[in-house]
């Protein structure tokens, strides 16, 4: 088993920093053939919580499902907050964080890795530095497209900061940063330092000040691994945690008890997870882990997996743990979790948005078992009112 206490955070950056992410095009496409064709007439789903959410998104031929993600709970926030929520612009948060993460990049003489991929923090971290815009603002569509299509500005991008990495002039010019932002907001558009919205102007900290309104503050990143100490801050080794942030180490099974806690009391939960299991189905809007793993399950077991409830596999802190040294959960998705419901057997799925647009079979939600959030989350962001007391303490909060 892989101890990533002794792993080098450089070291893992240099050996990540070539894998550029230009979308989830083949995520999204490897997930075609989990699905069953009578899924949706097998499986009775009751609503227990279904907390209001802005309407579903498609980020596109991009990897910004954490940007999506992230910024919907911040709707969610607003809604909580009794304010009207207003729809946020996600290119506004990853055009931000493609400047920081180019920064870090040649601070890092090019040992981080690059790309669309981001991390829920990212959001929170963007808006508390540059504020938020409204979606209508700034679209990021400013290179004839219907929707994000970002891997030529992702090429791009990687050329100018090898170069810079490069430094064949011996010394950096103060002008690569410009270069570099000017090259992001040829694809992007130019960042506006005001604009006028419900006839107010605004500049984006004014907008996240008076209209968005919540406090940075208030939120926290969880995971739970057992390679470090429980309730304390630890560093999340994943390639898309460019800025090295720390989230809070819990126990397995309070993922689940801290994410039930929230929904009870109003509160949705952004989640980061892998989604490249065959038991997760985009198309039939279902997740689970089988109890019997997928190959070694026969023929009419695979045709049967999304044909109605299924038994499931227990989940351990140590078959949790094993799952991310191996390899099998990677961190390749952001959605958010705005609800539970139960099937027709009562047991329990989280409603979970995605931003894939509305074309599976629940209009762009999935209900995913438990057990697969416990298994396969890498990271869940939330409002630490959402947090049950005791765990709260536990944490310092």
């Amino acid at each position: 088993m892989i101890n990533y206490t002794k792993i080098s955070v450089i070291g893992l950056a240099l050996s990540l920093s070539t894998l550029i992410t230009y979308g989830q095009d083949n995520l999204v496409n490897s997930l075609k053939n989990n699905q069953s064709e009578n899924s949706k007439a097998s499986f009775k789903f009751t609503d227990v919580i279904n907390l209001a959410n802005t309407p579903v998104q498609n980020q596109g031929s991009s990897g910004t499902c954490w940007s999506y993600s992230t910024n919907s709970f911040l709707e969610s926030e607003m809604i909580k907050a009794g304010k009207q929520p207003v729809q946020l612009s996600q290119i506004f948060s990853a055009r931000n964080a493609y400047v920081e993460k180019g920064i870090n990049y040649v601070r890092m003489h090019g040992a981080v890795s690059l790309g669309d991929g981001g991390a829920l923090h990212d959001v929170i971290n963007m808006y508390r530095k540059y504020g938020a815009v409204p979606q209508e603002v700034y679209t990021g569509l400013n290179y004839g497209t219907k929707i994000n299509k970002t891997a030529e500005l992702g090429d791009i991008e990687k050329g100018v900061l090898e170069a810079v990495v490069k430094n064949a002039n011996g010394e950096l010019t103060p002008n690569w940063l410009k270069a570099y932002t000017g090259v992001i907001d040829a694809y992007l558009g130019a960042v506006p330092e005001n604009f006028t919205y419900k006839g107010k102007k605004y500049t984006p900290k004014t907008f996240a000040n008076e209209v968005v309104g919540i406090n940075p503050d208030n939120y926290v990143e969880l995971s739970s691994f057992n390679d470090h100490p429980f309730y304390s801050k630890f560093t999340l080794l994943v390639p898309d945690n460019w800025s090295f942030d720390q989230v809070y180490n819990v126990k397995v099974n309070e993922i689940t008890d801290i994410i039930d806690n929230a929904l009870k009391n109003g509160y949705t939960v952004a989640w980061a997870t892998d989604v490249s299991e065959k038991s997760f189905s985009y198309k039939n809007g279902v997740a689970f882990v089988p109890q019997t793993p997928y190959m070694e399950m026969t023929a009419k077991e695979k045709a049967d997996m999304f044909n109605g409830p299924q038994a499931e596999m227990e989940i351990t802190q140590e078959n949790r743990q094993a799952a991310f040294d191996n390899y099998q959960t990677t961190d390749d998705h952001g959605m958010h979790i705005v609800g539970l419901a139960k099937d027709q057997n009562g047991k329990e799925y989280y409603i979970v948005k995605n931003s894939w647009g509305v074309t599976n079979d629940y209009k762009g939600y999935l209900y995913v078992t438990k057990n697969y959030v416990k298994y396969k989350t890498t990271a869940f962001l939330l409002n630490k009112a959402g947090i049950p007391a005791a765990i709260a303490k536990k944490l310092g909060l």
